[in-house]
């Protein structure tokens, strides 16, 4: 199942990210790609508003992992600088654990290997709006679609 969702500012895009937030359970994970400014982190804020995280959400480019306490944690990875490395980093453990995972730029995270997850592609618009693709694999990410 896929849906498409288009934000026309930042503030749109933080409320579709909390909006989000309020349907996730323990355990889940979501992918964010897109081009560099896309809004992958700001997407995260507004995840981290909805599980009531009070700590500042920034992007963790240079430590790859950042962990945020809320309702639930939040497991925030950017992979853009693990482009090229291909050895066993320990991040897996994180992927269904006790929280929410979001991963930047799952396609340099050589270790993300599964089958349940949500897929965010965003790309940027001709307007400078943003076009949200969500792609759900598994029954439960089809059931968050069928409600935002």
């Amino acid at each position: 199942m896929k849906k498409i969702i288009n934000c026309k500012t930042a503030e749109d895009t933080m409320n579709l990210g909390e909006t989000l937030a309020k349907q996730l359970e323990k355990g889940m994970t979501i992918t964010l790609s897109g081009d560099l400014g896309a809004g992958k982190t700001h997407f995260t804020k507004g995840i981290g508003k909805g599980l009531n995280i009070s700590k500042k959400i920034t992007s963790p480019t240079f430590t790859i992992l950042k962990i945020y306490n809320g309702d639930l944690p939040l497991y925030h990875f950017d992979a853009y600088r693990l482009e090229g490395v291909n050895q066993e980093l320990g991040f897996d453990e994180y992927l269904d654990y006790d929280g929410i995972t979001v991963i930047e730029w799952p396609e340099f995270m050589s270790e993300f290997d599964i089958d349940d997850y949500l897929e965010i592609n965003i790309t940027i618009d001709i307007d400078d709006s943003r076009n949200f693709e969500l792609i759900a694999h598994g029954k439960e990410y089809e059931e968050i679609l069928e409600v935002l």
